[in-house]
């Protein structure tokens, strides 16, 4: 099982269990898309938690192996999946979501981690976005974090994949806060219990409202982003890449 589901005191936890870094998989995102879907149809639910159970780990974005071994048309099916179902299945939960960050998140880990309403992270948490390194591109993030962060920033994240600590990216506004990792998931229950506290009917009304208004636009962006990662598929930089990740050398750009 790559993911685990619980319900404790109203809050569903939903603990991604794929060692060794819960690298994603078409099997993970279907998965995960189970357990929004559970946690959605609940009515006991009142708020989300999504964390990990590997220490320092969150998510380490795509299995770029199996990624590199797929058909582009597989390719494009897992981009979709995390790019704008996922977006799709949180904006119509109707409960607050809450990303418990105990590590490291890359890349799609990032993705997941944004589509939730908030993030609190361990204090040695670790944040990147490393996809142009491995013939790939952040186009997602293109969509959002120009928002959060401010244009010249987000192009700094993006477009140098460089590690970010907690601590910058709460002063980012990504992070909203920290706890030692022996205490990230209490702090998460503690907050979720907080918003569960709240009238469900409220509570749903009022996020469909703010996610209309905070998102306004971000399906269609969300599918041109899908888009523009398909094109990427298709060239030689992407294939060189990929390639030098699973052969463990830099890669060569620009060689046919």
């Amino acid at each position: 099982m790559v993911i685990d589901y619980e319900v404790r005191g109203g809050v569903a936890e939903i603990t991604f269990d794929n060692p060794p870094v819960n690298a994603i998989t078409d099997a993970f995102m279907d998965a995960l898309f189970a357990a929004l879907d559970r946690a959605r149809e609940d009515s006991e639910v009142r708020a989300v938690i999504i964390g990990s159970a590997i220490s320092g780990r969150f998510c380490g974005g795509l299995d770029l192996p199996s990624f590199l071994r797929g058909a582009p048309a597989d390719a494009h099916r897992i981009v979709g999946k995390i790019y704008a179902r996922l977006s799709d299945l949180q904006f119509r939960l109707g409960k607050p979501s809450i990303a418990a960050i105990n590590g490291a998140a890359r890349g799609a880990g990032m993705s997941i981690a944004i589509t939730c309403d908030v993030i609190i992270a361990a204090d040695h948490a670790t944040f990147g976005y490393p996809e142009l390194d491995v013939g790939l591109l952040p186009a997602i993030h293109f969509c959002h974090l120009p928002q959060i962060v401010g244009r010249h920033r987000a192009f700094d994240l993006l477009f140098t994949g460089r590690a970010f600590d907690v601590q910058e990216a709460m002063s980012l506004g990504l992070v909203m806060r920290q706890a030692p990792e022996a205490e990230l998931m209490n702090e998460a229950r503690r907050y979720a219990a907080t918003l569960a506290s709240k009238s469900p009917a409220l509570m749903r009304l009022g996020r469909d409202a703010f996610l209309r208004t905070a998102a306004a636009g971000y399906r269609e962006r969300s599918e041109a982003a899908v888009d523009l990662v398909s094109t990427v598929f298709g060239m030689d930089d992407c294939k060189e890449g990929l390639a030098a990740f699973a052969e463990k050398r830099k890669p060569v750009w620009g060689q046919k």
